[in-house]
């Protein structure tokens, strides 16, 4: 049976600053690899947090028809954010339990949008611990940052 898994991450030079996500797709036969697809991009002043969600939704947005997806994050925004948190901010109107405007809305109500057209669970594995694929979609994150980094 065929899984299909995203490793998502994203980089920041400072915070804000130049930033780059990253994002690889695997389709799995067991333990064989069917296919890879690489995804990255970045901007010239962002956040970490943007670039995280920036790589889940355009891991997201890639599949091109309905599917089973495990989206395997190292970051704990996106996955608590998307797993809890918006559903309390959708009920309060986008505002948080401090009443505040949430944060990054725009790219949360994307996200939202793009994984209510697939089947999708959330795995947080642990950044910079030498899990393979998430060294890889980082090394992706700062190929995407790269174009905006200033020459030093």
């Amino acid at each position: 049976m065929t899984e299909l898994f995203a490793y998502t991450d994203g980089a920041c030079s400072g915070n804000p600053g130049p930033g780059g996500w990253g994002a690889l797709l695997i389709a799995k036969d067991g333990d064989a690899v069917l296919k890879e697809r690489e995804l990255k991009g970045g901007e010239g002043l962002t956040t970490n947090n943007r670039m995280e969600l920036l790589a889940a939704i355009h891991a997201l947005e890639a599949l091109d028809r309905r599917s089973t997806i495990t989206m395997v994050t190292d970051s704990t925004y996106v996955k608590n954010g998307v797993e809890s948190w918006i559903h309390g901010w959708k009920r309060n109107g986008w505002r948080t339990a401090a009443k505040k405007p949430v944060k990054n809305e725009e790219l949360w109500k994307r996200l939202d949008a793009a994984q209510a057209t697939h089947d999708v669970s959330w795995t947080w594995v642990k950044g910079h611990a030498g899990h393979p694929e998430n060294e890889r979609a980082d090394e992706l994150a700062r190929a995407g940052m790269a174009p905006f980094k200033p020459e030093k």
